[in-house]
């Protein structure tokens, strides 16, 4: 049996969020709350893939001080590095709520 969408988007929303490195928490966390929902499946499954990644990578890919993998460079990645965290800031350093 597969688990439905729905429980892995918020299996991967909490994932996001305890990331252990406050700066990934706050990226990664913030993109899954403004994006996760709207996702298509193809960029769950990305978006999981990246996840399973050591945040310091993940970091220095979106911030652009390390360059992409082959493997991560996909639509997932692209809207990481565009996305504004400041814009969702009025949430503190917590998921939505």
């Amino acid at each position: 049996m597969t688990e439905s969408t729905d429980i892995k988007r918020k299996k991967l929303r909490i994932r996001a969020w305890r990331r252990g490195f406050k700066e990934a928490d706050l990226i990664l966390g913030r993109y899954a709350d403004a994006n996760l929902d709207t996702m298509r499946d193809d960029e769950v499954v990305l978006f999981e893939q990246l996840l399973e990644q050591e945040d310091q990578d993940i970091y220095g890919w979106i911030i652009g001080r390390e360059p992409v993998p082959e493997a991560f460079r996909n639509s997932v990645m692209t809207a990481l590095q565009a996305f504004k965290v400041e814009d969702d800031a009025q949430y503190g350093d917590g998921p939505r709520i």
